[in-house]
């Protein structure tokens, strides 16, 4: 028999004690598991990076991998945390908004809220809901737990705003969605949004009233310093500064407009 797979994805910060706690936690309810840190580089708080990396990593994982996420702002309010089913994964979180951008793709199947209190720890805090609710569940979860015995079914689960590239004859205007630990500025535009605008080499994108021509195949395509744009691994427009951050040479962050048109 194949041992669980459980991910950990918060915004805790690369080697917190934090999540060693929650690994500790898990252990000590199923040992025969294993656990992969997806990220723990999560800005502090931001929900949408977070909702980012779940949608872009989780997918590839074996089919009933569980993920848990932590990126919870909301801690100790009454903002619920659930499991869902989306896909072939499973999923803990707060329903913040983490599981969106996967929901948006594809309905969770299923969604139940953590209520059932024998599958926490003992008096868990009002603070470390990843450690004391999260964690235990898992857990649970990986020694064949019937996700049902959680709590209560739920028919939906709180969705934030995605806004999509807006498409014109003269071009495609959109937005920085997320900045990465590269400083490399992450657009909602993909590679398809462009199709018809011609040969990417001769497009102009603006981001913030800085005017790049054209758009590269690779970082090698062009001199170290230089700040220019190409499409990531996930087919999304990218700008970057090789070899540095285009986020503070550009001083850009997320939300800010990009426009792709024509010469």
């Amino acid at each position: 028999m194949s041992r669980s797979l459980i991910t950990l994805t918060t915004d805790f910060g690369s080697g917190s004690p934090y999540v060693a706690q929650m690994k500790g936690v898990i252990l000590s309810i199923c040992r025969e598991v294993d656990l992969i840190d997806l990220s723990h580089a999560i800005s502090p708080q931001s929900i949408r990076q977070g909702a980012v990396s779940l949608a872009d990593a989780t997918p590839v994982f074996p089919a009933g991998t569980i993920h848990v996420a932590v990126v919870d702002p909301g801690v100790g309010t009454t903002r619920r945390i659930v499991y869902a089913e989306i896909g072939e994964q499973r999923y803990i979180a707060p329903d913040n908004g983490l599981l969106s951008l996967l929901a948006q793709g594809q309905p969770p199947e299923l969604i139940v809220e953590l209520e059932n209190t024998a599958y926490w720890v003992p008096k868990p805090s009002h603070t470390f809901h990843g450690r004391d609710i999260m964690a235990p569940v898992a857990a649970h979860l990986a020694n064949g737990l019937d996700p049902k015995k959680l709590g209560s079914g739920r028919e939906t689960i709180v969705m934030l705003d995605w806004p999509q590239p807006q498409k014109s004859s003269s071009g495609v205007v959109g937005e920085v969605l997320l900045v990465d630990s590269f400083g490399n500025l992450i657009t909602n535009i993909n590679a398809d949004d462009l199709e018809t605008l011609g040969e990417p080499s001769s497009l102009v994108v603006d981001c913030g009233g800085h005017n790049i021509l054209g758009i590269v195949p690779t970082y090698g395509a062009a001199l170290a310093g230089e700040v220019v744009a190409l499409f990531d691994s996930q087919g999304r427009l990218e700008i970057a500064k090789v070899e540095g951050s285009a986020a503070r040479e550009l001083h850009i962050e997320a939300g800010e407009r990009v426009a792709v048109t024509k010469p």
